[in-house]
């Protein structure tokens, strides 16, 4: 087929008349706040794809966002391709709406929590989910082939390869000094949320989870008693104190042993016949695969343990510890339903 040219002058007065066109209209939607969202200047791309969040202000980018040690870092575009290599943030990670994300687990990839059904939603919303680490050691070289928009860390965990992280991309330290990573999830999220332009979605999660909360609260307003959480272990259990199972007594009106206060202790079975507490939660690390041992699997067989209040009244209660004992607002959502499920009964 042979393509016909326009003359050259007919081609330069429709170039002309259409560049006085786009110009006038350029100028109406200047002037009219209700004009079209398809005219909207081009910042608006940045914005988050969660709808209704009202970040388009917020999501703003190039932004400078705060690193530890006094550090400014610059984001040039909202991140889609995430890399966390302290092990314990994955939670706050991945309550945020992004494309892809690699992370550092616990534990190895065989024991971790990817597959398990709680965590299945949260894995299907990313196009991909790439370990790079187990616990504070770090795959270099499997970080750089993800080729990250933006690298998360600790300032202490990942202290020894912070000049390595930033030669890979831009790094944001989380500033463990400033704040306690481990149960303020909050904190976490508000600092994730700045970075990636998501702060309205951070509100909403903490907002939403403080009403789960109150609510719960009121659900258990009528328990009475000293209540036990148990850390499970094949070979030992341990009393979960307020610094890391807080979210679990004051908030939820429970009342703990008062060796729960601080970080709590390694027990005994005589060591918990002096507690006996009015309500007992076993906390089990096997929960999901019962061919591993549980060191409560030889108290119940005694006759101490017989006579425990809780036991006598039937107020022992079995739940999944790695979850429930575990560090972000999945393990602490979950938790609480698992609390109030069972003392409702």
């Amino acid at each position: 087929m042979t393509k016909r040219n326009l003359p050259l002058l007919t081609a330069c007065l429709i170039l002309l008349i259409a560049m006085v066109v786009g110009a006038c209209s350029n100028a109406a939607d200047s002037n009219n706040e209700g004009g079209n969202a398809t005219n909207a200047p081009s910042e608006a791309t940045n914005s988050p794809s969660n709808e209704g969040t009202g970040n388009a202000d917020k999501a703003a980018f190039p932004r400078t966002v705060d690193s530890a040690g006094g550090e400014k870092v610059t984001i040039d575009a909202q991140p889609k391709r995430v890399a966390l290599v302290h092990w314990g943030l994955t939670q706050e990670l991945m309550n945020f709406d992004l494309d892809s994300i690699a992370i550092t687990l616990p534990f190895t990839e065989k024991q971790s929590f990817l597959g398990t059904e709680v965590y299945k939603p949260y894995v299907a919303q990313y196009d991909d989910v790439v370990v790079v680490g187990e616990n504070t050691q770090v795959n270099l070289e499997a970080l750089l082939q993800y080729d990250p928009d933006v690298i998360l860390a600790g300032s202490a965990t990942n202290k020894d390869i912070a000049d390595q992280l930033k030669q890979i991309a831009p790094t944001v330290f989380i500033d463990e000094e400033q704040t306690n990573v481990w149960t303020d999830w909050q904190g976490v999220m508000t600092q994730f949320g700045a970075i990636f332009g998501l702060e309205d979605n951070v509100k909403t999660k903490i907002d939403e989870a403080s009403a789960q909360v109150e609510q719960a609260k009121q659900q258990l307003s009528g328990v009475e008693g000293k209540v036990a959480y148990l850390q499970v272990r094949d070979k030992s259990i341990w009393l979960q104190g307020t610094a890391y199972s807080g979210d679990y007594y004051e908030p939820l009106g429970l009342t703990p042993p008062k060796e729960a206060e601080g970080e709590g202790v390694e027990l005994t079975l005589e060591g918990l016949s002096a507690i006996n507490p009015d309500h007992i939660f076993l906390g089990y690390f096997n929960y999901n695969d019962k061919s591993l041992a549980a060191l409560s699997d030889e108290w119940e067989q005694s006759e101490v343990w017989k006579k425990l209040k809780a036991v006598q009244s039937n107020q022992v209660y079995a739940i999944d510890g790695e979850l429930a004992f575990g560090y972000g607002p999945i393990s602490r959502i979950n938790g609480t339903d698992a609390i109030v499920a069972a003392l409702k009964k």
